[in-house]
């Protein structure tokens, strides 16, 4: 007879922007007692609603929601972060005797939650302020090709305009004198308290996923909405486009059309291809989790296939 203890479940709702992934939690929380864990670089931020697709207060309103709203714009959110919240949030939730649900698209923490974190080092001021001031005078792909010379592997991996993630693998060698991908590799794995049953919400048709990334980017432009909230965001006087929270996708774009750099056509044209390009950078990381259970997003019934799929584990979970 197993006589092992099985851990408690939690399930991890993933998929590229503009996938359900909100419909489909609610959904589950409609007939499963669940609290939702917020899995969103940009819904942490308060004052950033329109832009981040972040639930209504309606929808927040149906069920708990957890790590949304928790940050000023001003400040940075880590992977180290939010490992930690989540696993302290899950735990919580389920001692309440509720399904916890991770749920949203920032494959990042996805990795930090399921893999464990490394042991590098935290942001130096003055490494940064250095990179930031070799950044305004080389530009970023000059950042990429240095990084190329010292960490190969991770400048690969890296596109040559991505700034934050380009200066954090510099600083850390400027820090370490050690590659950060070197580093990762001797990382532990770290077993997580709780099982984790991953779910991706993936397009059969990314042609039509791109058609409703087009339709939710208007609906955010529709009546000013998006301007307005970019605008009140810069009439704070303290904010800027290196801040993690301006580079948000949407956010970078109407912020460079406030500064005159175009119109607003060419808005709409730059923050629906910054948005694709989003949604491609998702789904390639989701192919890399060979053992996710993977439900059509264009389905009419997705949210209802995913309520089942969690059902039929949960038996599994209470035995």
């Amino acid at each position: 007879m197993n006589t092992a203890v099985r851990k408690p479940l939690a399930v991890a709702i993933m998929g590229p922007t503009a996938s359900g992934k909100t419909a489909a939690a609610l959904d589950i929380a409609a007939h499963i007692p669940s609290e939702i864990i917020s899995v969103d670089s940009a819904l942490v931020y308060r004052g950033m609603d329109i832009g981040t697709a972040k639930p209504t207060k309606e929808e927040q309103a149906q069920v708990p929601h957890h790590l949304i709203d928790i940050l000023d714009p001003l400040d940075a959110y880590s992977v180290m972060q939010f490992r930690q919240d989540a696993i302290r949030l899950v735990a919580e939730i389920q001692t309440r005797g509720k399904l916890p649900l991770l749920v949203g698209g920032t494959m990042l923490y996805f990795k930090g939650l399921r893999d464990g974190l490394d042991d590098l080092p935290q942001a130096d001021a003055a490494t940064r302020a250095a990179l930031d001031q070799d950044e305004a005078a080389l530009g970023t792909p000059a950042l990429h090709a240095r990084l190329a010379t010292i960490d190969p592997e991770t400048a690969a991996r890296l596109k040559p305009n991505d700034s934050q993630r380009i200066q954090r693998a510099l600083e850390i060698y400027l820090l370490t004198g050690q590659p950060m991908s070197s580093l990762l590799a001797r990382a532990p794995k770290v077993a997580l308290p709780f099982d984790l049953l991953p779910i991706a919400l993936e397009p059969s048709d990314r042609g039509v996923l791109h058609r409703r990334i087009a339709q939710r980017f208007d609906a955010m432009l529709r009546d000013g909405g998006l301007i307005d909230e970019v605008e009140m965001l810069r009439r704070r006087g303290d904010l800027h486009p290196g801040l993690p929270s301006i580079r948000c996708v949407g956010y970078r774009q109407t912020w460079e059309y406030l500064d005159g750099l175009y119109d607003v056509a060419e808005l709409r044209e730059k923050g629906i291809v910054a948005t694709r390009q989003l949604a491609k950078r998702q789904i390639t990381w989701l192919r890399s989790m060979p053992d996710r259970q993977i439900i059509d997003c264009l389905r009419p019934d997705a949210p209802q296939a995913v309520r089942q799929l969690i059902q039929t584990r949960l038996p599994d979970a209470t035995s």
